[in-house]
């Protein structure tokens, strides 16, 4: 099959990222019609519908979703190629969830600015997983297993998670000096799997006595925020807590954690695997997290 002309192909790659005939328009600045047009004449050279027309807006096909992918990457090239020499300051959008915007990365972006001045950086923070065709988002840094289809990802670090509690909760309940005294304290997340995973780690097979629990909360900022206020103990990741833990806000009594399944990636793309802003990005984090290692392995 030779390739469609590249005016269709265009109207495709913004049709699939936006899924609305009106906003792929307004983004080339064409009218409806002629958007509507560029993807009849696609349809009729592919064989076949690439979108369904529902309700509440447009749904790619089988066929449509075979080659929205390889369409999107072929236009992430170009524009990575021609990006050098348009003279306007590059920028690197970073997509990445709450807890880690604001309890690890933001901090730091200050830094990687003075490594790249040439480089404007904007971050989007979203606990949803970002659509990567549709959003205009150029890397995340996503938490799960590492495997995401047609993203190259970067494993930064393990999700380990100890309980971590405020100095006022000991006036209400005493001293915490073993893993059993956990027990007794009011529990801010309540997810059983975690906490007996946690005290499996740290030796303690049975609970004596069931846990009070306050609060399901998943997200770990929240989590910290409800910790700091002395209202119960958290399992939280102390690598997002170490200004609180090294202040004093935060105590973590036991050096016992436990690994979780999942771990936070860097990913984007394939098609951007070659792109300096990228690589920039990606061996910052890489000495930023080896720093950090290095001085909570000092610590401990």
């Amino acid at each position: 099959m030779e390739i469609p002309p590249l005016a269709a192909l265009r109207v495709f790659d913004a049709a699939s990222r936006q899924l609305s005939f009106t906003r792929a328009a307004e983004s080339l600045g064409m009218t409806q019609a002629a958007v509507s047009y560029q993807i009849k004449l696609l349809e009729e050279r592919l064989g076949g519908p690439l979108f369904l027309r529902k309700p509440k807006g447009l749904e790619l096909t089988e066929l449509g979703r075979r080659f929205a992918g390889p369409t999107s990457e072929a236009f992430d090239l170009l524009r990575e190629a021609f990006s050098g020499g348009s003279g306007q300051a590059e920028t690197l959008t970073i997509s990445t969830m709450t807890t880690v915007a604001g309890n690890w990365l933001s901090h730091r972006l200050g830094r990687f600015q003075m490594e790249q001045p040439g480089l404007a950086v904007r971050l989007d923070t979203n606990d949803r997983l970002v659509d990567f065709a549709r959003q205009d988002v150029d890397v995340a840094i996503r938490f799960g297993s590492g495997d995401w289809d047609g993203l190259v990802s970067h494993k930064l670090f393990s999700s380990e998670l100890t309980p971590l509690y405020a100095p006022p909760l000991l006036d209400r309940f005493g001293p915490i000096n073993t893993p059993e005294d956990v027990e007794a304290l009011p529990w801010l997340n309540s997810t059983d799997s975690a906490w007996d995973e946690w005290l499996r780690c740290a030796g303690v097979e049975e609970l004596s006595c069931a846990p009070t629990r306050r609060f399901e909360v998943d997200s770990q900022l929240h989590l910290g925020r409800m910790a700091l206020t002395g209202e119960g103990v958290a399992l939280l990741n102390p690598r997002f807590f170490r200004f609180e833990l090294a202040t004093g806000a935060l105590i973590q009594p036991f050096e016992t954690c436990w690994r979780c399944d999942g771990a936070y990636w860097l990913v984007y793309p394939h098609a951007r695997r070659n792109r300096p802003a990228i690589k920039a990005f990606l061996r910052f984090l890489t000495a930023e997290i080896a720093a950090e290692d290095a001085a909570i392995a000092k610590a401990a």
